[in-house]
């Protein structure tokens, strides 16, 4: 390499360490234009282009590190993200898949940044079934996402709320008390459990939940919003319909 390309390979790779992102793409861009052998670089140009919200060319992008690397996992699960940002839902499931079987054919533990970054793409997908009333198909991404990283508190919380709208009561509260259990802090835990429990007619235990987070996170809105509503009295609702 000649000492002006590694200068403005140098330069470039420095400014996107710093997400300097407007400043990496200058350099980058001149070292594409020289020199098509460097999978990062193209990696580094396809994660800009992504953060300025030109999904095209992060597309072109990775899909180029990828020709260069077919191996390049970073870029694989980038290309994977791009895919499932442009609705290109079939695309996205087969990269990452290719993705995983990478990591699986490769020696030794899978990298915990890959497996996160695929936890939160199975997640997305179990988004788009969730939020088409899908359950039991988000049900099973959700699962998915949690068997690479269970310590994901909220995708656990997803995954119960899926439950329990598809009427699997026994089991929504069991992932709920388990995210409780993995984070006693995190309040949106709790709140969820009190939901849980309210739909499987467990009034009681419902409020006692929601005022227990009053009591830890004192004038949390949507506990006392919750609290509220079951204890309005039922013929107020009936008037004021």
């Amino acid at each position: 390499m000649d000492e002006p390309l590694k200068q403005l390979l140098t330069l470039g790779r420095g400014y996107f360490d710093k997400k300097q992102y407007a400043q990496a793409e200058q350099y980058l861009a001149q070292v594409v234009e020289q020199n098509q052998s460097f999978a990062d670089v193209y990696n580094m140009l396809g994660i800009i282009y992504h953060d300025q919200g030109q999904f095209a060319r992060a597309q072109r992008a990775f899909e180029a590190a990828l020709r260069i690397n077919p191996a390049y996992t970073e870029a694989a699960l980038n290309l994977a993200v791009i895919y499932n940002d442009m609705g290109k839902y079939a695309e996205a499931k087969e990269v990452y898949q290719g993705a995983l079987a990478q990591q699986k054919n490769a020696p030794g533990e899978m990298d915990p940044y890959v497996k996160g970054k695929i936890a939160n793409m199975y997640a997305d997908i179990g988004n788009v079934f969730s939020s088409n009333g899908a359950w039991a198909q988000a049900i099973e991404e959700y699962q998915r996402a949690l068997v690479l990283c269970p310590q994901f508190v909220d995708i656990r919380i997803k995954l119960g709320d899926a439950l329990r709208d598809a009427g699997r009561h026994a089991e929504a509260l069991a992932q709920f008390e388990q995210a409780i259990a993995q984070n006693p802090t995190f309040m949106p835990g709790r709140i969820h459990y009190g939901i849980a429990l309210y739909s499987a007619g467990r009034r009681a235990e419902a409020v006692q939940v929601w005022e227990d987070v009053l009591s830890r996170s004192p004038g949390n809105k949507s506990a006392q919003m919750y609290l509220n509503l079951v204890k309005e009295p039922a013929g107020k609702a009936e008037q004021a319909s």
